[in-house]
């Protein structure tokens, strides 16, 4: 199956990244190179473009894609929360623009084998990245019927997370849980018929939930948007897109906190404290899809871009 991912908000990124000809910009979240390659069509022969994927496939799709960019091209795979390190490594020091799209690839919903979809039988996986051990099976295999709850309930905001980490433990005490098909069947009947007859799959926190844990991508995302700040040149832009709530509160905050880092009591006439902000968020707002590009690709309905401006 070829890696496709259609870019959501693609020239609200565009925009929110201010493309220079002569710039250099960072995508940590490559993918198949939608924002990539539209990005590297608005460099010049003095601009530079360097991508970062953990997962193989994007990798290989990636570099396919943006060989015709040839030289201004570096394509890694590597976490996003490596990029400080992943630039030292090019020689780079400062960059006029990041940008992350956190969102699970369509490529990866659509591929059974990974194990990130509800909607096909598949070993339990979800690993963005295969070097790493930890899988889908493993957590619900070998969590406590305690942490399973935490999970579901903090990462899923499930208000069934109880009722369902109670039945992933009883289910498996008979025989392991080791497909997508039979977690979802479990998630289902933990779930009141009257609920599951309102709106979306009843299985699709459960598995938000259990990929977050597999690939630590709240605690990722938390760790990396100061540093990416930091990786700006003056004026450079970071546009996030974020597709749920959990992302999009750390997102925000952190943004704010980058704008607005006195901690000072607000009764002192002047500041005392010393942190100077950082830069500003370009819009107060996120900004959404427009009705035109939900209808056309489903999967925009829930992102939300935000957009902060280093001084």
């Amino acid at each position: 199956m070829e890696f496709c991912h259609k870019p959501v908000l693609l020239e609200e990124v565009l925009e929110g990244l201010a493309v220079r000809a002569d710039g250099i910009y960072v995508d940590g979240t490559l993918g198949g190179a939608g924002h990539g390659s539209a990005v590297c069509s608005c460099l010049g022969k003095n601009g530079r473009f360097i991508g970062l994927d953990q997962d193989e496939d994007a990798i290989a799709a990636s570099k396919e894609r943006l060989q015709e960019y040839g030289d201004i091209v570096s394509v890694v795979r590597s976490n996003y929360v490596q990029m400080a390190d992943v630039l030292c490594r090019l020689g780079v020091e400062k960059v006029d623009g990041i940008t992350l799209d956190l969102g699970v690839s369509s490529f990866q919903l659509d591929t059974g084998e990974r194990g990130f979809s509800y909607r096909m039988d598949a070993p339990l996986d979800m690993r963005m990245d295969n070097r790493q051990e930890l899988t889908a099976g493993d957590v619900v295999n070998q969590y406590t019927e305690q942490e399973l709850f935490r999970i579901i309930r903090n990462y899923g905001e499930d208000k069934f997370a109880k009722n369902i980490a109670k039945n992933i433990v009883n289910e498996r005490k008979k025989e392991p849980i080791l497909t997508t098909g039979r977690l979802a069947e479990i998630v289902s009947y933990s779930i009141p018929m009257r609920v599951r007859k309102r709106g979306g799959h009843p299985a699709k926190k459960t598995f938000q939930a259990i990929r977050i844990e597999v690939n630590r991508e709240l605690e990722v995302l938390e760790n990396s948007i100061s540093q990416m700040i930091d990786l700006l040149n003056a004026g450079g832009r970071l546009c996030i897109i974020t597709f749920h709530s959990l992302e999009d509160r750390i997102v925000k905050q952190a943004f704010r906190q980058a704008q607005f880092p006195c901690t000072c009591p607000p009764d002192f006439p002047v500041c005392v404290c010393g942190k100077k902000p950082l830069g500003k968020q370009v819009t107060r707002k996120p900004i959404l899809p427009s009705e035109k590009e939900m209808e056309e690709n489903p999967r925009s309905k829930s992102a939300k871009l935000r957009v902060f401006e280093h001084i």
